[in-house]
């Protein structure tokens, strides 16, 4: 099947200032995605969306074709699916008919090419519409509170304040690195969170999203104690 990987990578970014090409460990950081996805045995193309000129000459670098992104799916407001769906038709454009949809986001370097195949091969193997890729939560969201005025009430019930965290249900959260769908259920629903979801489940040490530069300097103490990429 004609697999395809898409790396969106605007230029803007408030968090952290050109955050997709940002160095971690000597490198920037869209590279750590690339190169998971090079290592891939399952996608046959690797494209970048974007809308920036510093991301397209690094793209080159890395040997990876670049879709431009329009300046209207390049705003802070704009839906990554929307980048997505854009890349997917100018494909077609181009006589490159991708059966299946893999999104990986730069901002996740120490996702592999191991957690990619197994991602896909998950979808590939079972009866879904989608796989996306969840970390285990460590603080359970049963106890979490929310604004009711000016004090605070529980998000669920007061029950659930009570329970031991052995006793709670497990619950994951999606971390951000893998979204596999295909294309023509993409054009559909015009997301990944569909009816029949499939998990691929991955460790926290793999799990970090890069959204601050808290989480910038996070990575390079992973990447310097021997939390590897690959």
């Amino acid at each position: 099947m004609k697999i395809i990987a898409i790396i969106p990578a605007r230029g803007g970014s408030k968090g952290v200032v050109k955050k997709n090409i940002r160095l971690l460990a000597g490198r920037p950081l869209i590279h750590y995605t690339i190169e998971a996805a090079k290592h891939s045995k399952h996608i046959n193309n690797i494209i970048v969306s974007t809308d920036d000129e510093n991301i397209t000459e690094v793209a080159s670098v890395e040997s990876v074709a670049v879709i431009k992104r329009p300046a209207e799916l390049s705003s802070d407001e704009s839906p990554t699916i929307e980048a997505v769906l854009h890349v997917i038709n100018k494909c077609k454009i181009e006589g490159l008919n991708p059966e299946i949809v893999i999104l990986l986001q730069p901002t996740s370097p120490f996702r592999t090419s191991s957690d990619i195949d197994a991602a896909l091969d998950i979808f590939l193997q079972n009866d879904c519409d989608s796989v996306i890729s969840f970390v285990e939560t460590i603080h359970p969201p049963y106890w979490n509170m929310v604004a009711n005025g000016p004090y605070l009430k529980p998000l669920f019930d007061q029950e659930s304040l009570r329970m031991r965290r052995q006793d709670l249900p497990k619950t994951y959260l999606p971390n951000g690195a893998i979204y596999v769908a295909s294309a023509e259920t993409l054009k559909q629903t015009h997301s990944f969170y569909t009816p029949k979801i499939k998990p691929y489940i991955m460790p926290a040490e793999r799990s970090l999203d890069i959204d601050s530069e808290f989480d910038l300097l996070f990575a390079e103490v992973l990447m310097k104690h021997g939390v590897s990429h690959d």
